[in-house]
């Protein structure tokens, strides 16, 4: 057996004096060449044991009416995720219980990810990590999953920040991938040949069981103490977005539930031209580039909602809730996922982006 990594070793005694009343806020360093960790270890809590929540690998996918699917309800969420040619549906109820699916497809190596206590789902390449399964750490930082990979390099990951901030591989990043999040209903219905987690993952839990209680209500309170911005409720789903250049934006659903059943926000954020749709029905904020793949211009669209339908007003092509066209002049064209999107907690998101910037219907002349 390999001998434990000093920096971890170095990590533990600081957590031990932490849960004995002695504080020491801020990154940790040997010396000021060789940090330990980046993040303020002040704000890291041991939840659980390492490995006390199980990461699952290349668990059983099965069609969407397979018996071993009886776990889910039609108004549960999931987390939409395609790749390769395969579409696959990842259901919040696996992960409340392991929050982190890893999978190998067509020669990739990528992790999904939810944490329950932040709302946030978000997918990884495990590349640069040279392809080590991801696992829960048990710890966590400003309520949010702090992952660890399975490697001689040992390091461990935020979730919401998706790098490296304690170990080996310190500020190393983990590239997003293109997810949506959604009702299984919703999902199903855009994506009908969709396979989904098999409820038989070997381990012996109750999928339909939620266990964190009250937690999800808009006004029950974050995990550990956290600050965050008091102006929204701590719950309410947000759609959170990153630009290219440290710009955040964040859309709230209850925003968004404002304008109708279907509607749209065109927005910009650090120059990059982005569409949120909305489906009340599939309680879905999903991101996009407003530049069409395979037809038109090139140019950044702007859409708008007729009817309970999407069109652009360019062209009035009509697009689907899935980002491709129906019917119209730009036939054969699509959206692309915007990557670095989540669905998140509003307080996970403005305590993580303090300087984040909330587009509302007062705020904007969209719509």
């Amino acid at each position: 057996m390999s001998a434990e990594p000093m920096w971890r070793l170095y990590l533990a005694g600081f957590l031990a004096l932490s849960a004995c009343g002695h504080d020491r806020p801020g990154p940790l360093t040997v010396d000021d060449d060789d940090p330990i960790c980046t993040i303020d270890v002040s704000q890291l809590l041991a939840g659980t044991a390492r490995d006390g929540i199980p990461s699952l690998t290349n668990p059983p996918f099965v069609a969407a009416g397979d018996e071993t699917t009886g776990y889910l309800l039609p108004t549960d969420r999931v987390i939409g995720f395609q790749f390769g040619g395969e579409t696959l549906a990842i259901p919040h109820n696996i992960l409340w219980w392991h929050e982190i699916i890893n999978l190998d497809i067509q020669n990739a190596k990528v992790a999904i990810t939810y944490c329950p206590l932040t709302g946030t789902a978000m997918a990884f390449d495990r590349e640069p990590v040279n392809g080590a399964e991801l696992g829960v750490s048990g710890l966590l930082f400003m309520s949010n999953l702090v992952m660890f990979d399975r490697s001689d390099d040992e390091t461990l990951f935020s979730q919401i920040l998706g790098e490296g901030v304690c170990g080996l591989r310190t500020q190393t990043v983990l590239p997003r991938l293109a997810i949506s999040e959604m009702t299984w209903e919703a999902w199903q219905a855009q994506f009908p040949h969709t396979k989904v987690v098999s409820g038989s993952t070997g381990y012996s839990r109750d999928y339909t069981q939620y266990p964190y209680g009250v937690y999800e209500q808009l006004d029950d309170p974050p995990f550990s103490p956290t600050e965050y911005d008091r102006s929204r409720q701590p719950k309410e789903r947000i759609v959170g977005i990153e630009g290219p250049n440290g710009g955040f934006l964040a859309v709230p659903f209850l925003e968004l539930d404002a304008l109708g059943e279907i509607a749209v926000v065109n927005v910009e954020v650090d120059g990059e031209s982005l569409v949120v749709v909305w489906d009340r029905a599939g309680k879905a904020g999903t991101t996009f580039s407003r530049i069409p793949q395979g037809g038109g211009s090139g140019f950044p669209l702007t859409f708008t909602v007729e009817n309970g339908e999407v069109f652009d007003v360019e062209t009035g092509s009509r697009w689907s809730l899935s980002g491709e066209v129906v019917e119209g002049p730009l036939g054969g064209a699509s959206l692309g996922l915007y990557a670095e999107s989540m669905t998140a907690f509003w307080f996970a998101w403005s305590s993580f982006h303090p300087d984040t910037q909330v587009w509302t219907q007062e705020n904007s002349s969209d719509n």
